[in-house]
């Protein structure tokens, strides 16, 4: 894992977009993996600005977001669907055709997730994948304990992660859904690279614990330490439990 320190408030986002940016120049038909959440709130308005403002060419590029939801159709507002349009797809000039999201409404979850996987595969697997951390240290969608050779599957939310995520369902956990659909473990580490966004000095304990802890599947984002290719880009609130020094943001770009 390389861990870049990013001292000043609202630059981790930045300097976030500003890799995917880079990744996007190099490759246009990159094939990018999303995440969804608040911090991500402000990498894709940088990236709807490198766009508007920079030229950033998104026509070829072809996104696969992590998770979705079940149960919720895609014009709910909290749904993973709705989000990406507001905050990405609907500012940038990707191909509607070249998103792709979960179907939480599918009435077949298993063929569903078999047919996410296919399309990924089918893509020449994830380029880049962008990633949050949840507080029980979920990637993706995918809970302490599950298997790490997963595929895209059904998983049960934990309580903590529902409560976590209540903000958009009127602040009620109970109104969260309690099942989704999300990508592997084994898909998530088969991307070329992986770019975990930490923000925050309440993911300071478990963004620890995933960095410099043990590796195992009760911590499954300790996972990325086994990722040839894996950079971690975190605030000074976020950073408060490692055990490192600060580094020159520049120097990795």
């Amino acid at each position: 894992m390389d861990v870049l320190l990013i001292s000043q408030e609202g630059q981790a986002e930045s300097q976030t977009a500003g890799i995917i940016a880079q990744a996007l120049r190099a490759k246009p038909d990159l094939v990018l993996g999303l995440a969804t959440g608040r911090t991500m709130k402000r990498v894709y308005a940088e990236l709807a600005r490198l766009h508007w403002e920079g030229g950033l060419d998104f026509s070829r590029c072809r996104t696969f977001n992590l998770d979705e939801y079940l149960g919720l159709p895609a014009e709910h507002p909290a749904s993973y669907h709705r989000y990406m349009e507001e905050h990405l797809f609907r500012q940038i000039n990707i191909q509607p055709e070249h998103t792709h999201v979960p179907d939480g409404m599918t009435a077949d979850v298993m063929g569903e997730c078999q047919r996410y996987e296919a399309m990924i595969q089918a893509a020449g697997g994830i380029d880049l994948q962008l990633l949050g951390l949840g507080l029980t240290g979920h990637i993706g969608f995918n809970e302490p304990g599950s298997p790490l050779d997963s595929r895209t599957r059904e998983t049960r939310l934990t309580e903590l992660t529902r409560q976590q995520n209540a903000g958009p369902f009127g602040g009620l956990a109970s109104a969260v859904p309690a099942r989704a659909i999300t990508m592997g473990l084994g898909t998530i580490l088969e991307a070329k690279r992986c770019l975990l966004l930490v923000t925050g000095s309440a993911k300071a304990t478990i963004l620890a614990r995933v960095v410099e802890g043990p590796v195992t599947p009760l911590i499954p984002g300790s996972l990325l330490q086994r990722h040839p290719d894996c950079k971690v880009v975190v605030d000074a609130g976020a950073a408060r439990d490692l055990g490192m020094g600060s580094g020159d943001p520049a120097a990795d770009l």
